[in-house]
Formats: structure tokens, sequence, C-alpha cells
């Protein structure tokens, strides 16, 4: 589980480990990573932590060697890693753009290149890449981030398509999440006016954890939607995408920031993890708890799809309204 320290990578390492897996842990913050494995081993599972900075191909490659050496082979490797910075296009500098890339891309690839060399001569395996509603639909502030995503998209089509053609038992997926809250949002480079918030709705960090466990368990599907939001916005970019342009041109950027003024001084973790050696563990959760959805709908008739086929044709109505109302605005 790449990404480990916060987040979707911790809530969902620690779902793996209250089924008893053993799970290795690799993220840059070592305050972070240790509080993780705690919640492992409180859960039920075992669990190696192990600091690796993911834009660096050795690194995830000696510490896959180590999980293999004290678990055995790897069964399933969760890629969720990433950071971003929050400004317009103009604002953000070449080589901030080239860090986000290198880690909320490239590490992707660097993950799943290092699980492949593994899993392929033994024929079995399963990769689960932690994608966003973002890899289809840039949103405005976020263009680094919505950049990495769609690479990583078309990364992942292509290989899923190498394995088919040679009829591999080693799966990959790709699970598109919704807005989630978790602790980016706190340590995020930021050059808003106001602090940075997910726009809403807003889910737990367990809803997500959820999603890559079924994917894991069940990687023959392409990918997996999570959350209504995110099958809204899906389904109405590929009717309506240049009505979707104007609607986030003129909603967008309020829409991504709270009411409270960002502070200036702001650390952020583009460059060194706050959840470091000597930093502060910053947990599953960010900090807005009062408003995240702790379940979802969408989610749960995805895994019960007997019951999804009625669901669907009210969803379609649904997001038929959507588009309207995008239209109108």
């Amino acid at each position: 589980m790449t990404g480990a320290s916060a987040g979707i990578g911790r809530a969902a390492a620690k779902a793996f480990g209250a089924r008893g897996d053993k799970v290795g842990l690799l993220a840059r913050g070592e305050t972070g990573l240790a509080g993780t494995a705690r919640d492992v081993r409180a859960a039920g599972g075992e669990d190696l932590a192990i600091p690796v900075d993911v834009s660096d191909p050795a690194q995830v490659e000696a510490a896959a060697t180590s999980v293999e050496e004290t678990f055995g082979p790897i069964d399933v490797w969760v890629n969720v890693a990433f950071t971003s910075v929050f400004a317009p296009v103009q604002d953000i500098r070449p080589e901030e753009f080239r860090r986000v890339t290198e880690v909320s891309y490239l590490g992707f690839v660097y993950g799943t290149l290092t699980a492949l060399r593994r899993m392929r001569s033994r024929d079995a395996g399963t990769i689960v890449q932690v994608g966003s509603a973002l890899a289809y639909r840039g949103i405005p502030l976020q263009s680094a981030y919505c950049g990495a995503k769609h690479a990583i998209q078309g990364f992942n089509e292509s290989l899923r398509c190498e394995l088919l053609h040679e009829r591999s038992n080693v799966h990959v997926t790709m699970v598109q999440m919704p807005a989630v809250n978790t602790p980016q949002f706190s340590w995020v480079l930021s050059r808003l006016p106001r602090r940075p918030q997910p726009v809403p709705p807003i889910y737990q960090p367990e809803v997500a954890a959820k999603a890559v466990l079924w994917a894991a368990d069940h990687p023959r599907r392409r990918e997996y939607w999570v959350g209504g939001s995110t099958v809204g916005t899906l389904v109405a970019n590929a009717i309506a995408p240049g009505l979707l342009d104007r609607y986030l041109g003129r909603k967008g950027y309020a829409s991504q920031q709270t009411d409270q003024q960002r502070d200036p001084d702001q650390a952020a973790n583009l460059w060194e993890p706050l959840d470091g050696k000597d930093g502060e563990d910053y947990g599953a959760h960010g900090p807005f708890d009062s408003r995240a959805h702790g379940q979802s709908t969408q989610q749960w008739l995805a895994h019960h799809p007997r019951l999804s086929a009625g669901a669907a044709a009210a969803g379609l109505v649904g997001i038929a309204g959507l588009v309207t109302k995008v239209a109108r605005r």
C-alpha cells in the first residue's frame, strides 16, 4: 500500500488489517507510518512500515523486496500516494508541476512496474490504482493533479489491454473516487485566498477504503466508480463536457474554498512530509468530519449488481436532470 500514512491509504490499510492480512506500508512520513502500523495491528493484521518516496523507483523496488522477504509473495499492490498544488495554472511553477507528476503519476507507474516484475513470473496478482473522478473531468485550480490522474487513466488502460492480450492472470483495476475527507486539504501547497476544501458531497475515507478492498477482491472489472457524485460527474461529462466547462468556470473556484482565509504561513508536503520523523500524525481523516458521509448508496448498489438494474434507470433520470441544470446556469 503506497500512500499508507494518511487518508485513503491509511483507511484501506486498516481495513486490510481488520481481515487479518499482512500489509506492507509505504509512505514518506515516518510518524504517519508508525500510526498506520498501530492501526493495522490493533485491527488484527500484521504490518511492515517502510519509509519510501514513490518518485524514486529504486526505493519502491527495495521496499517490495523487503515486503516479500518478510511476508512472502505480494498478492495485492495498491497505488494511492499523491501530492498536489491548489492554484491557477499560471501560479504553479514548472518544478511544482514536475514534482506532482513524479509523485502522483510516475509513482503509480513505478509501483505498477515493481508489482508486475513479481506477479508476472507467478501469473497471479492484483494491482489496484486509486483514481478519481478527475481522471476524466478536469477542474479549475487542480491542473497538476488532474493531469496526473488523466495520465494514470491512460497508462492503466494500456496495461489492461496488454494483460488481456497475454491472457494473464495478473489483474489491474482502477477505483475512481469522489471528494474525500482526507488530510490533503490541511497540508497541500495552496496559493488560493481561502482554505481549500473538497467539492461537496464529501465522503469519509472509510467509504473509499471499502471500495479499494472490493476492487482487490473483484479485480476483473475494468474500474469502479465510488459515490453518486462521481457517477453523475463522469456521465454528465461524457454527454455535455462543454457545458461542464462553463459551469466549472463559474462555480469551480468558490466550491473548492471555505469561507476562512488561508494561513499564508501554512506548511505544505509537496517536497517534504509534514508527518515525517519529528512531524505530526495526521491520521486518515481531514477537517471535514461534520460534513462528510460515512456511506454511499451508489457503492452499495455497485457491490450488489442484481439490485442495481432498477436503480440505474432512476440514475439516468437524475443525470439528465443534472445536465439540464448545468445547461441553465
